[in-house]
């Protein structure tokens, strides 16, 4: 049998935290492994969706870009948002998904500035995808702190 990294870490939080945390007599060192532990947790929910989340967040930007594209004044803007709305991920490595990512949003960032300076009919319009984007991926993001019990 070959356990998955999460089913492996998340081993390693139940023990920290029911077998060896309860044996140590000190506040610091309970402390330090409550919160050595709490991270093996996260670490181990990450571990399943980090790739699913990044791909799905460059993907609903880039559906963003293409609308936005056809929309805003800004004509270097414009050229831009619709080359990013063509680009693809080319590999699902975190790492990599990293990358297109961090550079999607610095271009979510410019549209956002752009839409909520608008005057145009539709900006407000725009401004509410580009919100409900960023609720979505908060959300997509959260963690959930496991139960001891």
């Amino acid at each position: 049998m070959k356990p998955e990294v999460d089913t492996a870490l998340s081993g390693f939080f139940v023990t920290l935290m029911t077998e060896i945390a309860p044996q140590l007599g000190g506040e610091y060192s309970t402390g330090s492994v409550g919160l050595i532990g709490m991270s093996i947790a996260m670490a181990a929910q990450e571990y399943d969706r980090a790739a699913d989340i990044r791909f799905r967040e460059n993907e609903g930007m880039r559906a963003l870009f293409a609308e936005a594209g056809k929309l805003v004044e800004d004509k270097a803007l414009a050229k831009r948002l619709l080359d990013a709305a063509t680009t693809k991920d080319t590999s699902l490595k975190v790492s990599a998904l990293n990358v297109s990512n961090d550079a999607l949003k610095t271009l979510l960032i410019e549209l956002q500035t752009s839409v909520e300076t608008s005057k145009s009919s539709w900006a407000p319009a725009l401004d509410e995808k580009i919100w409900a984007f960023l609720v979505d991926a908060m959300e997509g993001r959260r963690l959930v702190f496991p139960a001891l019990g």
